[in-house]
């Protein structure tokens, strides 16, 4: 008992090797062709004919109103959704003037994608999804199979044809789609050409060769791709520990801040307590120092004259806090200008791949930006330095003050009038003091406001560089995928050269086959004549027309000439072949006339 094959895996296969043979037939012979392919090349029309019969094996079949339809352009539509950057395709091929049908367009795409050498990774993303292939294509169709994987990874090896298509002007709607077996089937006498098709063979492994060394180029330059993205993980790693430092800067900036802010909180308790005790003071030598009034007016000017100086310190201080807010917005751009950094090494990351040769330029920028921010945090310790020079001096001006006070105190006399109006003078300026307090808790207030805000920015700062680590992650994950995939491809090409060589084993199994076939017909010949050659005939030798694809030539096996079908389409015996054989019109006329005089 024999085990019927099913015919849909019989009609994969079929279709495999026929993909099989005509990219390997367009490769060969565009290595040897040796310029751009364009429209008119046979072996790539061929090409476009077998992959137009693989994407239809197993179409599901439409009901529409004007019938049944199979059309391919829906599942190529697909591939617009799942990678974008076939949208550009998909919409020059709807902006085409000249398609008016659905098969049209496929062709139409197709032609584009093989000029744009992205016709394997489309197909590729298209058959990963067979959940939306479903949609289309029944349950053994070609593209749902394993058949349809060994294709799309044959075609791979495309990437090397440059093609020039005109597409706008081919009429792609009227075109037959039918496969010229004749150019996949070898001759035993073209085999044994001259040495012209010798060199081509010659040249065709030498390229080979160069394409293999290329290979091994492309990668090593893998590997040193790999190690820069390992140097700019390192890198990236010391730019969020630089970070890290930044944020501890600022909390001690802050820190600092505060001790200078209870400092001025200090300073201010200690001029009202002064104030309290220069009014008792005043009080009680109110009484003993009547009689000297020109030395009170005298006091009183100086005690102007340090009111004014107390007045400028307190402006000085304010003035300091001021440049103590300035460097906080100072600090906050410090900390924006790193986010750029940060989102600006995200972004090298994810361009790494298209853009490889700026990974320097990029380097380059980021050193000099951090020199640029150590340049910055400079300015800052040196800003903060200042600000302890003038606290010291504020201390050695309030100790001189302090002594000016004492000596105020000695020199004061007792006036009833002056006491009035120093009394009257100490009563004004103390509310404007207590006008200025006022104010300054309200810039206290602010000041806490800020500081909240300034919290939120840091949240907000540690969510972006959890998602930078995230992103990190991916790429890891990339990486690991593509050296899959370079697994994939070696056992690929293994698989590949397997096939060569069976393909070699077995067309020299039909070379032989040929070599017995000839033989056999130049016995079935009479003696004497000679069995033309195939190629030495174009045209019929009755009718005169030149022979095709459609016009096969026809041995006369008694006169050894080539006629077409309509001219040797008689048969009789002869002497050599006691069974009916094939004989051209005249042969056949002059055998009948033989056998009519000759009766016996």
């Amino acid at each position: 008992m024999t085990t019927q094959r099913d015919p849909m895996s019989m009609e994969r296969a079929n279709l495999l090797n026929m993909a099989k043979l005509s990219i390997k037939g367009l490769i060969e012979s565009a290595l040897s062709f040796g310029r751009t392919l364009d429209s008119d090349y046979p072996p790539l029309q061929q090409f476009f004919v077998v992959m137009e019969h693989c994407l239809k094996h197993g179409l599901k079949v439409k009901k529409s109103f004007l019938g049944f339809n199979k059309s391919l352009w829906g599942p190529l539509e697909l591939v617009e959704k799942l990678c974008p950057e076939a949208a550009e395709i998909s919409a020059s091929v709807r902006d085409l003037p000249g398609l008016k049908t659905p098969l049209g367009r496929a062709r139409a795409w197709l032609r584009l994608a093989l000029m744009q050498k992205r016709l394997a990774d489309y197909l590729r993303l298209l058959i990963t999804r067979k959940d939306l292939l479903s949609d289309f294509y029944e349950n053994s169709a070609l593209m749902l199979e394993e058949e349809g994987a060994v294709i799309v990874g044959l075609l791979v090896g495309l990437n090397v044809i440059d093609a020039n298509l005109c597409v706008k002007g081919e009429d792609l709607d009227s075109q037959v789609g039918v496969i010229d077996f004749s150019m996949y089937l070898k001759n035993d006498i073209d085999d044994y050409r001259s040495d012209e098709r010798n060199s081509q063979i010659a040249s065709i492994l030498d390229q080979k060769n160069y394409v293999e060394e290329l290979n091994r180029q492309l990668n090593s330059t893998v590997h040193g791709l790999q190690g820069r993205v390992e140097s700019l993980e390192k890198s990236n790693s010391k730019l969020i520990e630089e970070l890290a430092i930044a944020k501890n800067n600022i909390i001690k900036l802050q820190e600092e801040n505060q001790q200078l802010r209870g400092e001025n909180s200090l300073i201010l308790q200690k001029t009202q307590e002064h104030f309290e005790v220069t009014q008792g003071d005043a009080s009680v030598e109110r009484d003993a120092y009547k009689q000297s009034r020109q030395g009170l007016d005298e006091m009183y000017n100086e005690a102007q004259r340090q009111l004014k100086d107390e007045c400028q310190l307190r402006q000085d201080v304010e003035n300091e806090l001021v440049c103590q807010m300035s460097m906080k917005q100072e600090m906050d751009l410090a900390m924006k200008l790193l986010e750029k950094d940060i989102h600006e090494k995200q972004d090298t990351l994810i361009g790494l791949r298209h853009q490889l040769d700026e990974v320097k330029v990029i380097n380059v920028e980021m050193y000099q930006k951090m020199q640029s921010s150590d340049d910055e945090m400079k300015k800052k310790n040196d800003v903060i330095t200042r600000l302890e020079e003038k606290t010291n001096q504020i201390t050695a001006t309030m100790k001189q003050l302090e002594q000016r006070l004492q000596e105020a105190e000695r020199h004061r006399t007792s006036a009833e009038e002056g006491t009035r109006r120093f009394k009257l003078d100490f009563a004004n300026k103390a509310d404007s003091l207590q006008r200025q307090i006022e104010h300054r808790e309200k810039q206290l207030q602010q000041l806490e406001t800020d500081l909240k805000i300034e919290r939120e920015w840091r949240q907000t700062l540690q969510n972006d560089l959890d998602r930078e680590r995230d992103t990190v992650a991916q790429l890891s994950t990339e990486a690991l995928q593509i050296n899959g995939l370079k697994k994939e491809f070696h056992r690929l090409h293994d698989e590949n050269i397997q096939l060569k060589m069976i393909c070699e084993d077995q067309e020299q199994a039909l070379e032989e086959l040929g070599s017995k076939l000839s033989d056999y017909c130049v016995v079935l010949l009479q003696g004497g004549q000679v069995w033309l050659k195939d190629k030495e005939a174009s045209h019929c030798k009755l009718c005169e027309k030149e022979f095709s694809i459609s016009r096969r030539k026809h041995h006369c096996r008694n006169c050894g000439e080539i006629f077409c079908n309509s001219c040797s389409d008689n048969e009789l015996p002869l002497p050599a072949s006691p069974k009916p054989v094939r004989v051209c019109d005249t042969c056949h006329a002059l055998l009948l006339q033989r056998c009519s005089s000759n009766p016996t």
